[in-house]
């Protein structure tokens, strides 16, 4: 049969934009289908919204009067702005790409039924599918959750009024973000879950000095907790609690629900493709190929990274593997993430928990914010680096920093250990002065005081003319 295509993408999110943008820039007859806008969960309902609000909350003085109102609108035009100028159809129509608004459903391994606005049916076949197709909230099977109004990231950044109180069940990043950001707005924020610490993927002691921030801003917890039941109206909610062997009632204007992401397949008919798959996403190989070799699933439809950037790394993945045949794998070694509150909370490689249960080897070098001088003049000094590195080669393993532009300050990290770059190398480069980056590369030059022998030190504190005791950041009763 010929194929309409040489390369089909279904998904017009993060992961899906960068699969056709790369098939049409190879030469490949691409298609891309959305059911909904291009641009995804990332520009409509999680990345974009999401930071443009923690960035009003931030600007909020105490005692400051909020119109809510205006800061939907704000959040609004910077959706659609990134829209208009980044993933509108017409951009990618004009690089060559068909763009198809509708759902599409596999009605063979090769093949695809485009159900189209207004119920007019399309059938088209391609050489290689991808599938990008994203995620939707997880709601889990809680009493009464069937009967009672919540929101979830969906339509929580298409409300006009600010809630006066709020239960958030869930402690994650979208729960962690949204709570700090609607409680410098003015709402009464508690936050449940199941866990008995917040962002149980990050390194616990920071995760436990953010958890300690929020609760200074006036976030409430409940942690170690069951929900029972929930009930309410679009006016009030009420949520039951099982905590530490206590039934606990709590009451509030909104109910978020914050629980998490699960792919939405089974409208896809992968049945009809062969395609392999749980309720937890497509499975896919490293080259992001699922039981069928010409078709790839990327982004949040394998269940696996639920991040933008890991997205368009997938994408890439599987477009070089499918037009270009070099052996591309997912790279898993260094994955960053980054919780933007304040202070912001940044991730990358290995935890000290996996390299520990790995056995492998390795030293930590610490830098903390009240020692860089640009976090000194900003009044940011609250934060911690954290790399870790094996003690001879300076090899970086993984990173974990605490504090203003975690986030920015991670991708140093990231580059370097992508490029095999070590701690001292890093240590021997010139950053500029004052600047956050020059933190990262102190945190380096811990490795070098750690591992230059006494003579060698001495003399150059002697060339130096540095008399004052150097600082002792191995010690691991004084720091976090």
């Amino acid at each position: 049969m010929k194929k309409t295509y040489d390369l089909i993408v279904i998904g017009g999110g993060a992961a899906g934009l960068t699969a056709s943008g790369i098939g049409i820039s190879l030469g490949a007859k691409t298609m891309l289908i959305e059911k909904h806008k291009l641009g995804g969960d990332c520009t409509w309902y999680g990345c974009v919204p999401s930071k443009a609000l923690l960035n009003q909350a931030k600007k909020v003085v105490n005692g400051q009067k909020i119109d809510f109102q205006e800061i939907a609108g704000n959040i609004h035009a910077i959706r659609n702005r990134i829209y208009k100028e980044a993933d509108h159809p017409d951009k990618f129509r004009a690089m060559g790409i068909d763009v198809e608004e509708g759902a599409a459903k596999f009605t063979g391994s090769h093949t695809l039924q485009i159900e189209k606005v207004g119920g007019e049916f399309r059938e088209v076949s391609s050489r290689f599918i991808i599938i990008a197709a994203g995620s939707n909230a997880l709601i889990p099977p809680i009493q009464g959750i069937n009967q009672t109004p919540f929101l979830t990231n969906h339509t929580l950044f298409e409300r006009s009024r600010m809630p006066e109180s709020m239960i958030i069940i869930g402690a994650g990043p979208i729960g962690t973000e949204m709570a700090q950001a609607f409680r410098h707005l003015g709402t009464k924020i508690t936050v449940v879950d199941m866990l008995d610490r917040i962002l149980p993927n990050d390194e616990p002691g920071f995760a436990e000095m953010l958890k300690k921030k929020l609760e200074q801003d006036g976030v409430t917890y409940y942690l170690g907790s069951e929900v029972l039941a929930v009930e309410g109206d679009e006016e009030r909610v009420a949520v039951s609690i099982r905590n530490n062997d206590r039934q606990v009632f709590l009451e509030a204007e909104k109910l978020l629900m914050a629980t998490g992401r699960r792919p939405d397949l089974e409208p896809m008919n992968l049945e009809a493709a062969g395609v392999a798959w749980t309720r937890g996403g497509i499975t896919v190989n490293e080259r992001c190929q699922t039981s069928r070799r010409h078709i790839y699933a990327i982004g949040d439809v394998t269940g696996r990274y639920q991040f933008t950037h890991m997205s368009e790394h997938m994408g890439k993945v599987a477009v070089t593997n499918a037009l270009l045949k070099i052996p591309m794998k997912i790279d898993r070694k260094h994955v960053p993430w980054v919780t933007y509150t304040d202070p912001e909370l940044a991730h990358l490689g290995a935890s000290r928990k996996e390299l520990d249960e790995q056995g492998i080897s390795y030293e930590t070098y610490r830098f903390p914010y009240s020692m860089i001088d640009r976090a000194v003049t900003d009044g940011q000094t609250t934060g911690w680096i954290k790399v870790y590195a094996g003690k001879r080669s300076g090899k970086i393993l993984g990173a974990d920093i605490i504090g203003a532009h975690a986030g920015e300050l991670i991708s140093q990290y990231a580059l370097a250990m992508r490029n095999g770059i070590s701690l001292r190398k890093m240590a021997d480069t010139i950053y500029p002065y004052p600047t956050y980056a020059l933190g990262v590369r102190r945190a380096a030059d811990q490795w070098y005081i750690r591992n230059q022998n006494a003579t060698l030190v001495k003399w150059i504190r002697r060339i130096f003319r540095y008399r004052g005791p150097l600082p002792d950041l191995s010690d691991p009763e004084r720091i976090v």
